[in-house]
């Protein structure tokens, strides 16, 4: 409980006003069945309107005050509960920013939207809920029971028979809700992952018509979410009428004895009908409290979720760093015996013995076949993940010593899969620099030779991009990444196979523009084709995470069997292609 405090602390006079002006409504309910009885039997009986007329009117003035504390419970147990799942939405979503990359390959992206809506949103209700009734359910209850035994005890023998049954069944239907919710929520997942790869990649699903494919992989995804969800509801289901049972074989029970008791004068006609409310009453409160235990169970099963990601150990922190303030400066950068491995314990390693350096202002190509640890490789430089062997240091400082911030902030990457977000072309660059003036802006989309075809939108840099850049190529949308990146104007730049989806001339251009924008930076260019590194001080040869090749172009081609490989099969192929 104490985690949560944070999250009511801040509206703790709602969460105390809501179930105290819930208190109003208990003791006009508790009273009013009492009112009642006394005037049918003082009233009704003796044909005294006078009385009739005046515990009429304090029903009513009873009846008013339930009605302002019933609003006022409403409204502040409403905004309790979405004040407290605000926050603690707002907890969770920082938490999974904070993520690694190791950290979000635990959790599927549709099980983080999951646990961030659906779950969220359990848990409010349940609040919601409990602090309507966390006074009113139990308070009908003592009161009924209080009342109905100061009434009449023959009658109460009843109730001490059937309460401990329905207390029976209520932990009976508990006892098999829980794994069931639990169940269900999984299944919420797999149904939001499974859409969001869809939508993702719905060009993709198109263009090898696979929509039958998908849908019938979503039908199996929505069946069995359906099963599962039916499957819970069944306690839902079952514990309503077992309740309605438990309620009218009670009444009856209760009107024909007591009924019984009227005859033989021991009872006045008024008691029973209030007696008979009372009852009602009692079993609608443990209705109410099963209720409530139900819908916990299904959130305690969302709240365990939840608390899966605040608790989930962010491997990449600053909490060891020695060099918290040191930012990057000149941009060299060194690998010594480096050796890594995604899943931590396996004999395979990804990369192994990286040793090389790369001096300020150098260009640094990487080519090797797919698989070969290229990405994992200037992954380890912006610590998106850290090595297990050996050290990777920048100016001369282990990466693991600077602050994250200050590291990345000295890092310019151009990922392999180019990301744009909603927004104007404007918008995205200036997440390299969002207080960039406008020419800088344009001169560093020159420098990308992107300039040329947004000046050709009739919006320009206002264009809008739409979802994640769906309406620009693909070589479009990586020049304007490349752009975003250049903004930032760092001190080192990793183009991971960035222009592959640009025309030689146009990479040619691009790289020329390094030449003279960023001479004084540090650049990483993964490429496939080695006219993309051919220029480039120092070219990196991988093969199964290691090494087999460092130097220039002329040297590797004397030297490296693996790169002549390359060099020469590309060569064929180009012959071919212009013959």
């Amino acid at each position: 409980m104490k985690r949560y405090w944070k999250y009511i602390r801040p509206y703790l006079g709602a969460f105390i006003l809501a179930p105290l002006l819930m208190l109003t409504e208990v003791f006009g309910e508790i009273m009013l069945p009492r009112m009642t009885s006394l005037i049918i039997n003082n009233g009704v009986a003796t044909k005294d309107v006078e009385y009739i007329l005046g515990m009429g009117g304090k029903m009513v003035a009873i009846a008013v005050v339930m009605a302002a504390g019933g609003i006022g419970a409403s409204y502040f147990s409403s905004k309790a509960s979405i004040c407290f799942s605000t926050d603690l939405r707002k907890d969770v979503f920082h938490k999974v920013q904070q993520f690694s990359f190791k950290n979000i390959d635990d959790f599927s992206t549709g099980s983080l939207v999951t646990r961030l809506t659906n779950d969220i949103q359990q848990i409010q209700n349940v609040v919601m809920m409990s602090l309507r009734l966390l006074f009113r359910a139990p308070g009908l209850l003592i009161g009924g029971l209080i009342m109905a035994y100061l009434m009449n005890r023959q009658l109460m023998v009843i109730l001490l028979v059937v309460i401990p049954l329905l207390i029976l069944a209520i932990v009976i239907i508990l006892i098999a809700a829980f794994p069931r919710f639990e169940a269900m929520q999984k299944k919420i997942d797999r149904l939001n992952s499974g859409v969001q790869e869809a939508l993702t990649n719905v060009r993709v699903i198109k263009s090898f018509v696979r929509e039958d494919f998908e849908e019938k992989k979503f039908q199996a995804t929505n069946r069995d979410l359906k099963e599962g969800s039916l499957d819970a509801m069944k306690i839902v289901v079952v514990s309503m009428p077992v309740m309605m049972l438990a309620m009218n074989v009670t009444t009856l029970a209760v009107v024909w004895y007591g009924g019984n008791l009227i005859i033989a004068g021991k009872m006045p006609v008024g008691d029973l009908t209030a007696f008979t409310t009372y009852i009602v009453q009692i079993l609608m409160s443990l209705m109410l409290l099963s209720m409530v235990f139900l819908q916990a169970s299904r959130a305690m099963a969302s709240l365990r979720r939840v608390r899966e990601v605040l608790d989930t150990e962010i491997d990449l922190t600053d909490d060891h760093a020695s060099e918290k303030s040191a930012q990057v400066t000149s941009g060299k950068v060194e690998f010594r015996n480096v050796s890594f491995q995604y899943v931590k314990g396996m004999d395979e390693m990804v990369l192994k013995h990286i040793d090389f350096t790369a001096e300020p202002g150098e260009t640094i190509g990487i080519i090797g076949s797919t698989g070969s640890g290229k990405t994992s490789l200037v992954q380890m430089i912006p610590r998106l993940y850290d090595a297990d062997e050996g050290q990777v240091l920048v100016d001369g400082i282990d990466v693991r010593d600077y602050s994250i911030r200050n590291l990345r902030e000295g890092v310019g990457m151009v990922l392999q899969k180019n990301v744009l977000f909603s927004g104007t072309i404007e918008e995205n660059l200036r997440w390299g620099d969002e207080n960039a003036t406008m020419e800088e802006v344009i001169l560093m989309a020159e420098s990308a030779q992107a300039d040329g075809f947004v000046t050709n939108f009739k919006d320009g840099y206002d264009t809008d991009l739409g979802q994640g850049g769906s309406n620009v190529s693909g070589g479009q949308k990586q020049r304007l990444c490349i752009a975003r990146a250049l903004l930032k104007k760092p001190k080192i730049l990793i183009l991971d196979d960035s222009t592959s989806a640009v025309d030689t001339a146009t990479e040619a251009r691009i790289r020329q523009c390094f030449q003279t924008t960023l001479k004084d930076t540090t650049k990483f260019i993964i490429a496939q084709r080695i006219g993309s590194v051919e220029s480039a001080d120092k070219i990196i040869v991988l093969d199964d995470g290691q090494i087999v090749g460092m130097g220039s172009h002329e040297e590797l081609l004397e030297s490296c069997e693996a790169y002549q490989e390359i060099y020469y099969s590309q060569r064929d192929v180009d012959k071919e292609a212009g013959a």
